[in-house]
């Protein structure tokens, strides 16, 4: 009901998403009517289906209390900070407070990634039309429309990259976490532990290694230029400064001195 109430609004271009979901629906409840009529009295079968439920249940508890436990700390670790150790980028972090990160770095968040930050409940229907409709006129250029919500819980509970079944755990920790977390503690999240360069998690990470400063003391430009890279981080850097990150910087401020007199984003950002 949430799905289709979300992205199946008149107008929106996604098709048949009822018939996929009804396709989902079916395909589970003919599994469970073969499963009870006739699977579960194969005695192996019977043993693995028990410890699916278990593990399930499981699995389920335990990310429900990683996520309670995620309002009030910032994650040990995450799948992708993983990822980038293994591979020998290296982990450089430094978890800092939502206070200590200064009005700058959260303004050129929602400025660069999500300007309707304080009004959705954790998905942009409008930008996500928008992409797609680009998408659309310009296949060879993809746009992305992932809200700094989405972004936060891909990052926290979930790996990079795409995929059906990793998309549809992004929109339950979503819809979770909005529904959970206030906006400043999802934004906390995900300036904490975005990757802002190679192996570089975080705004205080970040800020010291190119401006070697504390991110609250970072200025308008600076603070755009660190977030000017977090499409492509792995390429995307500020020191070297390519001329793209240089321009999409400008382009932030200029965004940042547009959204900075919303009461809303002022209330966040306070």
């Amino acid at each position: 009901i949430f799905l289709v109430q979300q992205f199946n609004s008149a107008g929106f271009p996604i098709t048949n998403l009822p018939l996929k979901l009804a396709l989902v629906l079916g395909t589970i409840l003919l599994v469970a009517f073969v499963y009870i009529t006739w699977l579960r009295q194969i005695k192996p079968i019977r043993k693995m289906a028990v410890f699916l439920r278990e593990l399930f249940f499981i699995l389920y508890i335990t990310s429900f209390v990683y996520i309670i436990l995620g309002y009030i700390i910032n994650p040990p670790i995450t799948i992708t900070q993983t990822v980038e150790l293994l591979r020998g980028n290296g982990l450089r972090r430094d978890y800092i407070s939502y206070n200590n990160m200064g009005r700058n770095i959260k303004l050129a968040a929602m400025a660069a990634e999500d300007q309707r930050f304080p009004d959705h409940d954790g998905f942009d229907v409008k930008a996500i039309k928008k992409a797609i409709q680009y998408n659309e006129k310009y296949p060879k250029k993809q746009r992305g429309a992932s809200t700094i919500s989405q972004q936060a819980a891909k990052n926290i509970f979930l790996w990079q990259g795409g995929g059906f079944f990793r998309k549809g755990l992004e929109v339950y920790f979503t819809f979770t976490i909005e529904s959970l977390w206030s906006k400043e503690t999802i934004l906390c999240r995900y300036l904490n532990i975005a990757e802002m360069g190679r192996g570089i998690f975080g705004v205080q990470a970040a800020a010291k290694i190119y401006f070697n400063k504390d991110a609250g003391e970072l200025t308008k430009q600076e603070a755009a230029q660190i977030i000017a890279c977090l499409p492509n981080p792995k390429k995307l850097s500020v020191k070297p400064m390519s001329n793209y990150v240089r321009a999409r910087a400008q382009r932030i401020v200029a965004q940042m001195n547009n959204l900075a007199s919303d009461p809303d984003v002022q209330d966040i950002i306070k």
